[in-house]
């Protein structure tokens, strides 16, 4: 496969996404105030909601070297410089998905909900709430996959027992 087939392969998935973002803005062609977007954006700020998507430009950088590197792995030096400058040149695109979440979180919430829910966010039992959400959510998902590996067992068992009572040999 060559390396155009490798990366037009690679960015089907990304045509599907921005495809599928152009559905979405249409339908939500409502555009904000600037009043909600700055109230959006200082609650991005007080919650740091994007910070999930911060490793996507260096994932994207590195996926492309990736594909140039099974073609010929002598490239590894020049694109691991390429790379390196890529992801600071492209750092400041980051501000796209930040401007796009302010415009989910926008059109989502008036600005007085908005405002409402900054201030629960600068309170501190917000404050807390941000600092342990992510350990909750770590301990629920834990007891979640714990919970559901006994519920297979269970479930395992009970129709291994069913299907001895309708005369099959297991």
């Amino acid at each position: 496969m060559s390396v155009i087939q490798a990366l037009q392969r690679a960015a089907r998935p990304l045509m599907v996404a921005a495809a599928l973002a152009a559905f979405s803005s249409a339908a939500h062609a409502q555009q904000p105030s600037a009043g909600a977007m700055a109230l959006a954006k200082q609650l991005i700020a007080a919650t740091n909601a994007t910070t999930v998507f911060t490793p996507l430009i260096a994932g994207v950088v590195e996926q492309a070297k990736v594909l140039y590197l099974q073609q010929d792995p002598s490239l590894a030096s020049d694109l691991n410089e390429i790379a390196a400058k890529m992801r600071t040149d492209l750092q400041p695109r980051f501000t796209e998905i930040n401007d796009e979440v302010a415009k989910l979180y926008a059109t989502s919430f008036t600005e007085q909900e908005l405002k409402d829910i900054l201030v629960f966010y600068q309170s501190p039992t917000g404050k807390k709430m941000l600092t342990q959400q992510p350990k909750l959510i770590d301990s629920s998902m834990s007891f979640a996959q714990n919970w559901a590996n006994k519920l297979s067992d269970e479930v395992i068992a009970k129709m291994r027992d069913e299907l001895k009572k309708k005369g099959h040999q297991l």
